[in-house]
């Protein structure tokens, strides 16, 4: 068996630029409806200045559902009370390396590409990781 490489040499060349974004002012059920309409696990959650704020996901919404007694559509809990308030990000000129040391590292599912000014314009699955390897 042969040992493939990974042909990326930038978090650039392995994100899939434009990610989903939510914003800090959306509600339990809006977001609900944004991953479920979408199919997406996740979201970055952003700020009026386009900066991340945190990530929400379906678990998180189904954990806040356990605890609120079910979510309805008309939950109109603030998405920031139940998102993970850390956003792992990491510079779209960062090297390809980084990017896979980081997703083992910290064991997790999204790395967010921020530009120079901090404002999101990739992520970065272990499926994008995969995608580029031969």
């Amino acid at each position: 068996m042969s040992a493939l490489t990974l042909h990326a040499n930038t978090a650039g060349d392995l994100m899939s630029a434009a990610p989903v974004s939510l914003v800090d002012t959306a509600t339990v059920a809006e977001a609900s409806a944004f991953l479920t309409e979408r199919g997406f696990g996740a979201a970055v959650v952003i700020n009026p200045g386009g900066h991340p704020v945190g990530v929400v996901t379906k678990t998180d919404i189904l954990h806040h559902a356990r605890h609120a007694g079910g979510t309805s559509p008309n939950d109109t809990t603030p998405v920031t009370s139940v998102m993970t308030p850390a956003v792992y990000t990491i510079r779209v000129e960062a090297p390809a390396r980084s990017v896979v040391e980081q997703l083992l590292e910290l064991g997790i599912h999204h790395l967010f590409v921020v530009d120079p000014s901090g404002i999101v314009v990739g992520v970065i699955s272990p499926v994008d990781v995969l995608k580029k390897l031969r």
